[in-house]
């Protein structure tokens, strides 16, 4: 495994001679921390250490060795907490670079969505006339559709595009967190820009499936002309749709911290989530309900705080989109931008940390983590729980 974040998976062939310690025969020192005993180790014992355990121990430890934390999470199996602590914890150790990502994705995001919600739907007469006309014409109800399409194009695309970079360059800082390294913007950028092709198409092709995995079967059954068996199709896709996409949850970053291609990611993910489906789609609806809370919580009370600062804005919040100014969308805007800045780190650390989880458990990957991270000492351990 290598020390840097392009991490792979195991069984990958070793460095080449070039990389690793020089050997003894070359006269070369070991790297410090490796092949060297501890300070301290091999001396006398301290007092009452390796005499009879009290009685009714069994000579067994009364808890378990601590795990090595040298980042933001031990490198063990974790719990839901710590996964969550982690994603924040992350965002905390290396804030100057996961601000400069999130806030600038943020921004860029929010300015083009606010540009074209303008342009698009509140300067709109087809959809003006189909709020005031409760049975328009066939060149309103097309004029309405046409801007609906022209926003959601321009905005979907914005958002796809802001979400991979994000997603690719979070991971990186995320597998720099976890081994306790620090990581500047330029070597995030580094580490990612290789890799943001083939995760474009991870992020496109795992909701294309899903929504194909709804349609196909309603449209198939819908074709016999039976709207029951239609509406049981639509509800048996949902169910495969949401199998699908928590199963290809953690293709993104196996794609960029394996290296892997677009289908090999995805295949990746379904290995690692085999066996643990519940458990991962629990993780991940709990981050859902997170974002959602803590973006409800910030956007809601700045879009009424736009509504009484603008007299146009308040009858927006009651009224439809072409009552919406430039003032209520820039100030609801900021709000956005505020809270996207928060929830992007938490979403992509919380994904990034149960796909490390997930190779832990299965594949033992704390062990290449700690020799990753050069732990040889003892004392550099997660204490765990107070006893």
């Amino acid at each position: 495994m290598s020390d840097k974040p392009g991490w792979t998976s195991p069984g990958s062939p070793p460095p080449g001679p070039e990389s690793g310690p020089p050997s003894p025969q070359s006269g070369g020192q070991p790297p410090e921390g490796q092949g060297q005993q501890p300070t301290g180790w091999g001396q006398t014992p301290p007092p009452g250490w390796g005499q009879t355990p009290p009685p009714g121990w069994g000579g067994r430890r009364p808890f378990p060795p601590a795990a090595p934390k040298p980042g933001v999470v031990p490198l063990r199996p974790l719990t839901l907490g710590e996964l969550f602590d982690g994603a924040v914890s992350t965002a905390r150790a290396h804030w100057r670079t996961v601000l400069v990502i999130s806030l600038g994705i943020a921004i860029v995001t929010q300015v083009v969505a606010t540009i074209a919600m303008r342009l698009w739907l509140s300067d709109s007469e087809g959809l003006a006339a189909l709020e005031n006309n409760p049975d328009p014409t066939d060149e309103e109800l097309a004029q309405a559709l046409g801007d609906f399409a022209a926003f959601g194009s321009v905005t979907g695309v914005v958002t796809l595009l802001g979400s991979v970079l994000a997603t690719a360059m979070l991971t990186i800082v995320v597998s720099r967190a976890v081994l306790g390294r620090p990581v500047t913007l330029g070597e995030t950028w580094e580490d990612s820009r290789s890799r943001l092709l083939r995760l474009l198409g991870v992020v496109t092709l795992v909701p294309l499936l899903a929504v194909l995995a709804v349609a196909l079967p309603g449209l198939l059954l819908g074709l016999g002309g039976s709207g029951g068996l239609a509406a049981l199709g639509i509800i048996g896709g949902l169910v495969l749709a949401v199998w699908l996409y928590v199963r290809l949850s953690l293709a993104a970053p196996a794609l960029m911290l394996e290296r892997q291609g677009v289908i090999a990611s995805l295949r990746r993910s379904a290995k690692l989530v085999e066996g643990a489906w519940w458990r991962v789609f629990g993780i991940q609806v709990l981050m859902l309900l997170l974002v959602l809370v803590v973006s409800s919580v910030i956007e809601f009370p700045v879009a009424a705080i736009a509504g009484l600062i603008d007299g146009g804005g308040t009858d927006a919040l009651t009224g439809g989109m072409s009552d919406l100014t430039w003032t209520y969308l820039i100030l609801t805007g900021i709000g956005a931008v505020i809270a996207a800045t928060i929830t992007l780190p938490i979403s992509a650390g919380v994904t990034a940390l149960l796909y490390i989880d997930q190779r832990i458990r299965r594949e033992a990957l704390d062990l290449e983590l700690a020799r990753a991270a050069g732990l040889t000492n003892p004392d550099q351990t997660d204490p765990g729980p107070e006893r």
